[in-house]
């Protein structure tokens, strides 16, 4: 939990303006402190049984903490089995919750559009919980949800629904910004395992929003692309350092799974891969860069370019509800998501 408590000897040690405060004494400050009107984004949002704009949202006190964005048709009992989106939220590793109304405003809609059950794991953050814990809490979560399929792990009223809905042969790995890299680790950490072991789950795809790539040097498009709110030069560098490994720079496998550190991505078994890329993202370059580097490995992998705007641009609520540009490219991002799901 953040530590709000007024204490005069603390000294900050490490800051993202706005986000994050590290003191001294080890202790860690998550209170929102950028312009307020921005603050309604990390409002959390309560879970609610009956549906709201067609979709119910519950929480599972499973290991990790799930929140699921259930769409009321299932609600409603009509037999349809729905594909599973298991996703893993961005922040750089240090910031954010699954519970935020930034989340809430596009995940609910996804779920809506795309017809599909949206389960969003609660991940351990950095510098608390360094990585790889959010890999490993994220591959937890696709193992819970094989014993879920299995039929075991429901004795919780929230999972015996998810259960009953969810067509677990159509499970896709989803992930925003940092949540982007974490698809890239499970989906690989599941694929150096036998293929009888996830029965009757599968992994059918894995679907990356502006993944959270990036290097120690600086590419063409952090230099030139104008900062947004979701991405700086000073979150770029700050949230690794906070978050990696002592000692390790950004040219780390978690931060740049196709450098020389990272595994072979020939030697790789993955599924089918959408990366959502935005032309104005500091990150676009070394995301395309990831792209060209799976494609030439011989994996599966499609691109979906958002023209004019910048790092997950539609996780800014405000922005989607009276901007017209964003709200067009979020119609478009729903509707690329929507039918990479529907092929797969």
């Amino acid at each position: 939990m953040a530590a709000t408590e007024n204490k005069p000897d603390r000294v900050v040690v490490a800051e993202l303006p706005g986000w994050i405060r590290l003191y001294n004494d080890g202790s860690v400050d998550r209170a929102w402190t950028g312009p307020p009107q921005a603050h309604f984004l990390t409002a959390t949002v309560p879970p609610y049984d009956s549906p709201r704009d067609g979709v119910s949202v519950l929480d599972l006190p499973a290991d990790p903490a799930l929140r699921l964005y259930l769409p009321s048709a299932t609600n409603a009992g009509d037999g349809r089995h729905l594909p599973l989106l298991l996703h893993f939220h961005g922040g750089g590793f240090c910031i954010t919750h699954p519970y935020w109304s930034m989340y809430h405003h596009f995940y609910t809609r996804l779920a809506r559009s795309a017809g599909a059950a949206v389960v969003s794991v609660v991940l351990p953050l950095a510098p608390e919980h360094r990585l790889p814990a959010a890999v490993d809490a994220a591959y937890r979560a696709l193992l819970y949800l094989r014993s879920l399929a299995a039929g075991t792990g429901a004795e919780h009223p929230v999972a015996e629904r998810l259960r009953k809905a969810a067509d677990f042969s159509r499970v896709f790995l989803l992930g925003d910004s940092s949540g982007g890299n974490l698809v890239h680790e499970v989906a690989a950490r599941a694929g150096a395992v036998e293929a009888g072991f996830w029965a009757p789950v599968r992994v059918a795809g894995g679907i990356l929003l502006h993944p959270g790539f990036g290097r120690e040097e600086r590419s063409r498009s952090e230099v030139e692309n104008r900062p947004t709110p979701f991405m700086s030069l000073e979150l770029l560098d700050k949230c690794p350092a906070m978050a990696l490994p002592m000692g390790a720079t950004k040219d780390h496998p978690i931060t740049w799974p196709v450098g020389e550190a990272a595994p072979a991505l020939e030697g790789l078994r993955l599924p089918p891969l959408l990366v959502a890329v935005a032309e104005g993202d500091l990150l676009r370059d070394r995301e395309l860069e990831y792209c060209e580097a799976m494609r030439r490995a011989g994996k599966e992998m499609e691109v979906v370019m958002s023209r004019d705007v910048g790092h997950c641009f539609f996780l800014y609520e405000e922005l989607v509800d009276s901007e017209p540009v964003s709200a067009s490219r979020t119609g478009e991002l729903i509707e690329a998501i929507k039918d990479f799901v529907a092929r797969h």
